[in-house]
């Protein structure tokens, strides 16, 4: 017979294969934790995470479309040019300001308010302040006609279109006697907007701010007033939209400014 030495283990089991140990109970591994939708059987499970709700993108922006303004230039349908000077670009207008169906132009105009590239958004945008600045009464019939293209350019929610269409507001109401009441029917199409984005500061506005205070007490030169009149800080720029309407607009214009934006004070009655 052959002796066992001694210190050597059990022998192997059939198959030459070692025996498994065994882990404790305490050593069980635990269930990773699965993400569920709220308000479901599945939510109240053990390790379930519950998934926030999702973005509501309200300030997300919108793409824009192809306008009817740049259907209507391409085509050479609008009497304007460009004129290079040495101040600047500007519109030469191929007939008198004074002379046109505002009934037609002026609207499409206001449909260019949704451009972002050039010459399209310098055309719309310059071509708007030309048609305030000499319209006078011609102005008022063609308020119904301006509140979509309006409503279209706020609701692309682009912060530099956004910007842009308040200074047109602003113009918009002072042009004329009673063009500031007209536009009070049509504060539930032209506020919701400006409500969403009432109280933002943008970064680029922060910044100007910012270099302002830093260069306040060092230079007091061209650059920084330049930077005051870019006015790209959209909360200020819709405070004083807000308070034009409420100038321009008449004995109702607060109460109904109030029911659209209840965080809005009087800059009247205050």
């Amino acid at each position: 017979m052959v002796e066992e030495k001694e210190g050597s283990g059990p022998s192997n089991p059939a198959g030459g294969r070692s025996p498994q140990l065994q882990e404790p109970l305490g050593h069980v591994k635990k269930n990773k934790q699965q993400v569920s939708e709220g308000f479901t059987i599945k939510a109240m499970m053990k390790n379930t995470v519950v998934r926030g709700p999702p973005s509501a993108g309200a300030f997300k922006e919108r793409p824009p479309k192809p306008t009817i303004f740049r259907k209507f230039y391409e085509r050479g349908d609008l009497p304007i040019a460009l004129d290079h000077d040495t101040a600047g670009n500007k519109i030469a207008w191929k007939v008198e300001i004074e002379t046109l169906d505002y009934h037609s132009y002026l609207p499409i105009f206001f449909h260019g308010l949704c451009e972002t590239t050039f010459p399209h958004e310098f055309f719309a945008r310059q071509g708007i302040h030309d048609m305030l600045e000499h319209g006078g009464n011609k102005i008022l019939p063609v308020i119904p006609q301006l509140i979509i293209p309006i409503k279209n350019a706020l609701n692309l929610r682009n912060r530099q279109i956004i910007c842009i269409t308040l200074k047109v507001l602003q113009h918009l109401v002072a042009s004329a006697d009673m063009v500031g009441r007209a536009l009070v029917p049509y504060y539930r199409q032209i506020l919701p907007i400006l409500s969403i984005f009432k109280n933002m500061n943008d970064d680029i506005s922060q910044g100007l701010l910012f270099l302002f205070l830093m260069d306040c007490s060092v230079n007091s030169g061209d650059g920084i007033e330049y930077s005051q009149q870019k006015r790209e800080n959209i909360g200020d720029l819709i405070q004083e939209t807000l308070e034009a309407f409420e100038r321009c607009g008449g004995e109702n214009a607060f109460i109904n400014i109030k029911y659209m934006i209840p965080t809005y004070q009087s800059c009247i009655l205050n």
